[in-house]
């Protein structure tokens, strides 16, 4: 398969995902399978929960948001995102976590904001900064193992404090790279494992096992573990895009991002032409605060064309908010 493919798939899939589950966000187990019994059958990309039918959530608009700064800033340059990010809150989007809503609108600055927030609160391990992490991953897969999780922890320090919501966040921009080499992911778990901070491994190691089932989970799936932890079962435990989604969204709970991160792993390793085309028809990802845009197919495949054909710069980017 070629790697466009797969880069395509996993920018397209995530949002894919974040759209059809959204709907279904803190709804019960097997909501999904309980409304579309039948894979395969129309109107389910449905809408509802203030959601229109496929459009996507605060999941796709935050990647869509630090991909065009990677591209228009020519490399990783986190007071840019930032700025971003903030000025997408200040906009009211329909939605918007807790913690990340604090972080943009507590008036800190760009290096200190999320630090901050986390030493006041002792709380910031949710998977707000792994649900936007399918752009970024596809733009510094190029730049390799070293650079890519780096990258990734960088850009979830901007809005969780909490070393968990980087180390997940790392892993998953690495398994989109591993994949993105037409190598299996799953198969490099072990590897990359070892690459995590020794304060996060057993955790993830846990949850990322292949004897592991979401059922066992000792978090709601919001946080950020169990959620990359759902993601990687369901990609383990079915052998298609649209299964893989299914089975996602039926977990329940926080249904747009575990299906979104599970998009984008499931649209990398199964590529775009793996994802039902009555699915990708009504997606439109709304930008908030900025000037009314919505992006359609053919602006994310642009997209994704541009992040996995473009030149990670070798410059050093500052270091992590609030470690200095």
């Amino acid at each position: 398969m070629k790697r466009m493919q797969r880069a395509a798939g996993a920018v397209v899939g995530s949002a894919v995902g974040d759209a059809l589950g959204g709907p279904f966000e803190f709804g019960p187990p097997g909501a999904f399978s309980a409304r579309f019994p039948a894979p395969g059958g129309d109107g389910e990309m449905c809408g509802g929960g203030g959601w229109d039918p496929g459009e996507a959530t605060d999941d796709t608009q935050m990647a869509v948001l630090v991909a065009e700064s990677l591209l228009e800033r020519g490399g990783l340059d986190l007071p840019d995102i930032f700025a971003r990010f903030q000025r997408w809150a200040a906009s009211e989007p329909k939605d918007i976590g807790l913690q990340t809503e604090d972080v943009l609108t507590n008036g800190m600055p760009w290096d200190l904001a999320a630090a901050i927030h986390f030493q006041v609160n002792q709380r910031a391990a949710g998977n707000g900064s792994l649900m936007r992490a399918s752009t970024s991953a596809v733009h510094f897969a190029p730049a390799g193992q070293e650079a890519t999780m780096d990258a990734a922890r960088r850009i979830a320090a901007l809005t969780h404090g909490d070393r968990a919501a980087w180390e997940g966040t790392a892993i998953f921009h690495e398994l989109i790279r591993v994949t993105l080499q037409d190598a299996d992911p799953l198969t490099a778990l072990p590897d990359i494992l070892a690459l995590v901070h020794p304060d996060h491994r057993d955790r993830y190691a846990t949850v990322l096992a292949p004897n592991w089932h979401p059922d066992q989970a000792t978090e709601f799936n919001g946080a950020v573990w169990p959620c990359l932890g759902s993601a990687v079962w369901a990609l383990r435990t079915t052998t298609g895009f649209e299964d893989a989604i299914r089975a996602a969204i039926d977990l329940g709970g926080d249904t747009d991002t575990v299906a979104a991160v599970t998009g984008g792993l499931a649209g990398a390793y199964y590529g775009l032409d793996a994802i039902p085309a009555r699915w990708i028809q009504p997606l439109h990802v709304p930008l908030p605060g900025f000037e009314g845009r919505v992006l359609y197919l053919a602006d994310l495949l642009h997209l994704a064309h541009r992040l996995e054909g473009s030149v990670v710069p070798a410059n050093e980017p500052p270091d992590l908010p609030g470690t200095e």
